[in-house]
């Protein structure tokens, strides 16, 4: 059966990932207090002012942090050590998640959904 909540989608996994992910999870609501949380594309997903604003997902050696093209874009140069995809960049689990990169990516995400949905008013 396939996970429901973010907390179902993490319990599933190993107790050091689970960490990672809950530091992630934690940072994510730090950041951005009003975003909606949910399971979409099988994983933990936020949206913010009704569009997507940063998913995330574990695998055996790596968490994958999808912050849409533009987060990505935005924070190239700092994302630049790290394997990546497009829309998407891994930490590797033997490194310490680098967590004050994922904040700004996340306010920079939360701001430019903020913006978009300002200029749709």
């Amino acid at each position: 059966m396939k996970p429901q909540t973010v907390q179902e989608y993490i319990s599933t996994f190993p107790a050091q990932i689970q960490e990672r992910m809950l530091q992630l999870r934690a940072l994510i609501i730090e950041h951005a207090p009003e975003a909606s949380e949910s399971i979409s594309y099988g994983m933990p997903a936020y949206k913010t002012f009704g569009k997507p604003l940063i998913y995330f997902s574990a695998y055996e050696h790596h968490l994958g942090l999808y912050a849409t093209p533009s987060g990505h874009q935005q924070f190239k140069e700092a994302l630049s050590v790290y394997k990546q995809g497009k829309g998407s960049v891994q930490f590797p689990h033997h490194e310490s998640l680098p967590l004050k990169l994922i904040a700004d990516i996340i306010r920079f995400r939360v701001q430019e959904n903020q913006t978009k949905y300002n200029s749709r008013k």
